[in-house]
């Protein structure tokens, strides 16, 4: 098992490293650094983007922002879920909303949240929108995919709800639970971000992309880019780390 994650991560290493060695020879080939810099020239600016006074600033308006929105989603989509699990008039009803959330471009969803929203708390209601289907979508199918023999030997002997949610209900839904979050915190970090884009709430991340794009700074439009990956890969992990950590616990209790 030590192996074969030693030889994933050891091929994941080396995709990266042929990425950057493509992305250098597209930007030697291209020689504009309006259109694409090094990747040498974008790690030079991340250092220096790293000490500005402003960074960190920016960095923690738009993770707490748009993780706001994911978590908001996480729970409103898990409850929505389970009452359409219980209620299919609340499935059907729900419908609709669902279908036309997953649908709508997520740009006609930040100019419309425009007019309602100040841009500074745009982004979560963004990072929300892009969330919610998606948890709902996989809590749902999770529910109605438990066994159902199950369910009716449960009630035949009076088990406990809380006991059902844990022995029954809990270890059908982990892998859904998992699968949401992983699909979905990164989807929220890129609506997240250009709604912030749009909106240009002052000091976020998306204000400083702008900046860059208005001042023609291709090594500030990738660092920035950098830091969002960085930031959103970072919090999956550790969230992702936290939910198996949670379920673990509550399987020895």
């Amino acid at each position: 098992m030590k192996d074969k994650k030693h030889g994933n991560r050891t091929e994941k290493i080396a995709a990266v490293v042929f990425a950057l060695v493509i992305w250098h020879i597209a930007a030697v080939i291209i020689n504009n650094s309006l259109l694409l810099v090094t990747p040498l020239t974008v790690a030079k600016r991340l250092f220096y983007l790293c000490f500005e006074k402003d960074f960190l600033k920016a960095v923690s308006f738009s993770f707490i922002r748009i993780v706001s929105g994911f978590l908001l989603a996480l729970v409103t989509g898990s409850v929505l879920a389970v009452i359409a699990g219980r209620f299919r008039i609340a499935q059907i009803m729900l419908w609709p909303f669902i279908v036309a959330i997953k649908s709508v471009p997520v740009v006609s969803f930040i100019i419309l949240c425009l007019i309602w929203l100040n841009a500074g708390n745009l982004s979560i209601f963004i990072a929300f929108l892009m969330v919610l289907p998606i948890v709902y979508t996989n809590m749902l199918q999770g529910i109605q995919s438990t066994d159902s023999k199950l369910l009716e030997m449960a009630s035949l002997f009076h088990v406990s709800w809380l006991k059902k949610l844990k022995y029954i209900y809990l270890p059908q839904l982990k892998s859904y639970i998992i699968s949401a979050c992983s699909v979905s915190i990164g989807l929220s970090w890129k609506a997240g971000t250009a709604a912030e884009v749009i909106g240009i709430p002052e000091g976020s991340i998306g204000e400083k992309l702008y900046q860059a794009k208005i001042y023609f700074s291709s090594g500030d439009l990738l660092a920035w880019t950098v830091v969002i990956i960085a930031v959103s890969i970072a919090f999956e992990k550790l969230f992702l780390l936290f939910l198996r950590h949670s379920f673990q616990r509550l399987e020895r209790m």
